[in-house]
């Protein structure tokens, strides 16, 4: 699901060096497959030219509060009801104090003032202006009046200093727009559990036993259970993909770290998803100290079997149902039996739909072939799909 999709978007660009990146925040919401119109001031404008912004939204910017459409229409009183959403990024000191006490003097304010779409607001300032006590005033004011506010991070501004000021990522503006849009969505209220990647058993302090899941799956089904509007949790194994904004982050090493993690977010959950791999064995004990090579010509570690996570997410269902969430999704990545095996795993763990993968097509992979093994019998056999398609498609099938 693709909420940006047809989405009418003003995007507010105001007077900060910031505006450069707003840029690339226009042309990221045109590629999602939002209608973009870009309202610039006077002030924006001495630092990006509206042709930049034209360029990348093939839009005419919006840029006289006096401006008429083609159809004649008031052009600011035309946008301000046409927006689904309204961004300005950057949002000055000078543009929040203007929109706290209503003033309509140039198209982008005039627009806010008129409209009923939501509004958010990407500040971005010298750290003086973001923490003296009218910027704040002012901040809290449009808060009570419903705009969000993504908050600028720490790191160096445009005067040389460092300090708090600096516009959110446009990444980050548009993780905020995707959970604003999604409000209404179709798993709006809910909250998915969802695990991912690989999890490592010490050998001793620099080796692992490990597995190639590149957590890229659970990842994308995060992203869509956002997009949808869910509350997300997404418990991970890996830290070289792109953080799912608006998810709540648990770092985990290790399957009984991952057990553990499990157990305490699924509590009043009403989806779990478990796309992790855990490791099904760990060595019987850990070396405190590197282990040499030349110690021995071989070497023996004798291996014990970890915990079943989704074993016991099935004893809590059948003993503690109001602690265990509604509904659970696992995976079966075989090598061989794929389905035989998956139908097993599906039935032993009490599972609501397992996701069959054949190995090695799966791992680390960004094209997945699966098919989908519901309790009720019914199987979907689906065709090689980027993850991002299957996620929906996994979405759409455990409702």
């Amino acid at each position: 699901m693709n909420p940006f999709q047809n989405t009418t978007i003003v995007l507010g660009v105001t007077g900060s060096i910031a505006a450069y990146k707003s840029a690339a925040l226009a042309s990221q919401l045109y590629q999602l497959g939002a209608h973009v119109h870009v309202a610039m001031t006077d002030a924006a404008a001495h630092f990006v030219g509206p042709l930049t912004f034209e360029s990348v939204t093939h839009r005419p910017v919006l840029r006289d509060v006096l401006a008429l459409t083609a159809e004649s229409e008031i052009e600011h009183v035309t946008f301000a009801k046409r927006a689904q959403l309204i961004i300005i990024a950057p949002a000055t000191a000078n543009t929040l104090a203007k929109l706290a006490h209503g003033f309509a003097n140039d198209v982008l304010s005039a627009i806010v003032l008129d409209t009923r779409a939501p509004v958010l607001l990407a500040p971005a300032m010298e750290t003086g202006m973001w923490e003296n006590p009218a910027t704040q005033e002012n901040l809290e004011t449009l808060k009570r009046r419903g705009m969000f506010v993504l908050e600028p991070g720490a790191g160096n501004l445009a005067s040389g200093a460092q300090g708090k000021g600096r516009m959110a990522e446009p990444n980050e503006i548009v993780g905020q727009a995707r959970r604003i849009l999604a409000r209404n969505g179709p798993l709006a209220g809910k909250r998915v559990v969802i695990t991912a990647g690989g999890t490592q058993e010490a050998i001793d302090p620099v080796r692992v036993i490990s597995n190639y899941s590149s957590g890229k799956m659970g990842y994308a089904l995060a992203d869509e259970a956002l997009a949808r509007g869910a509350e997300v949790s997404l418990i991970t194994s890996v830290d070289d993909l792109p953080v799912p904004f608006g998810a709540k982050i648990t770092r985990v090493v290790s399957t009984q770290d991952l057990l553990n993690a499990v157990l305490q977010e699924m509590c009043g959950a009403d989806m779990l998803i478990m796309a992790a791999a855990p490791a099904d064995f760990r060595p019987a004990s850990r070396a405190d100290q590197k282990i040499k090579k030349e110690a021995a010509a071989e070497l023996t570690i004798p291996l014990v079997r970890n915990p079943d996570i989704l074993g016991e997410v099935a004893r809590i269902r059948t003993e503690q149902p109001h602690a265990a969430p509604r509904r659970v999704v696992g995976f079966a990545a075989e090598t061989h039996d794929l389905l035989a095996n998956a139908r097993r795993k599906l039935e032993r763990k009490r599972l609501d739909m397992i996701v069959a993968n054949p190995v090695p097509q799966t791992f680390g992979s960004d094209i997945v072939q699966a098919t989908l093994l519901k309790q009720d019998g019914s199987e979907l056999d689906l065709p090689p799909m980027p993850k991002a398609e299957l996620a929906s498609v996994i979405l759409d099938q455990i409702g």
